[in-house]
């Protein structure tokens, strides 16, 4: 169930720990629409596929809960859960991509991770990188405000151009790229891997080997929620629902809770 609008919901005030959702059957999930493969994409027709998808309707199924996802721009996720954000009455949670960050942790409060990724540096097919080293004096584009940006500061030399948040925001980073607008990129390993299968000019530098944790994020007064996505995550790396699914969609990386 995709929703471009946001959802109305009856309550003026925020939710209470022992409240469920923001409305009774129905999960509502800050995302966005990008092509984020293997993790998440929209297709033309409108359905919401990948693993994170897929999880979360396997999770819903367990709660009695409908999913309906919510298209925003990646800057607005936080905004929208900060203190008297009206996200608080339309929103139950952040699903999307999201590594677990001290600074995202002053605003929601993160389940246990249902996956661990690794970062990775683009680059042009014709670019010699192949390391860290080799990006000194060059521009390295990544999402702002981002685990990814933030491994730039050690890359010695590196120039590093932050890019907004916005709903076209791997897109707008690929086409710079191209155009040679910068020298490389960095986001998390598994959209790079995607993006330079559809494009032969395009190649993965190199690895870095973070497997950074990355979990669905709820304001913190959602103690029941919370709780209750915790038990059916736990639940579902149990019974090997979970595992089933990373084989499904990231079938060449190891699933990481065996």
């Amino acid at each position: 169930m995709e929703s471009q609008a946001l959802a109305s919901t009856e309550s003026s005030g925020e939710l209470s720990g022992s409240e469920l959702t923001v409305e009774p059957g129905y999960l509502h999930i800050v995302a966005s629409d990008f092509d984020a493969r293997p993790m998440t994409y929209v297709t033309p027709a409108g359905d919401r596929l990948g693993y994170e998808p897929d999880l979360a309707r396997s999770v819903c199924e367990r709660l009695g809960l409908t999913p309906v996802w919510h298209n925003l721009p990646m800057e607005d996720f936080y905004r929208c859960f900060a203190t008297g954000g009206e996200g608080q009455q339309k929103y139950d949670l952040i699903w999307f991509n999201q590594a677990i960050t001290p600074e995202r942790q002053q605003v929601v409060t993160f389940t246990q991770p249902y996956g661990l990724f690794n970062e990775a540096v683009l680059v042009k097919a014709s670019s010699p990188v192949s390391s860290a080293q080799m990006l000194a004096d060059q521009r390295v584009g990544g999402l702002a405000d981002s685990t990814n940006i933030a491994l730039v500061k050690g890359f010695p030399g590196a120039v590093a151009v932050p890019y907004p948040g916005s709903d076209q925001v791997l897109p707008e980073m690929l086409a710079a790229l191209r155009a040679g607008e910068i020298d490389a990129l960095i986001d998390d390993e598994l959209v790079l891997v995607v993006a330079a299968q559809d494009d032969p000019s395009l190649k993965v530098a190199f690895t870095l080997p973070t497997q950074v944790p990355f979990a669905i994020g709820l304001p913190p007064a959602r103690t029941a929620l919370l709780q209750k996505l915790d038990q059916t995550l736990s639940a579902l790396k149990a019974d090997g629902t979970m595992a089933g699914l990373w084989a499904q969609w990231i079938p060449w990386q190891p699933f990481p809770f065996s």
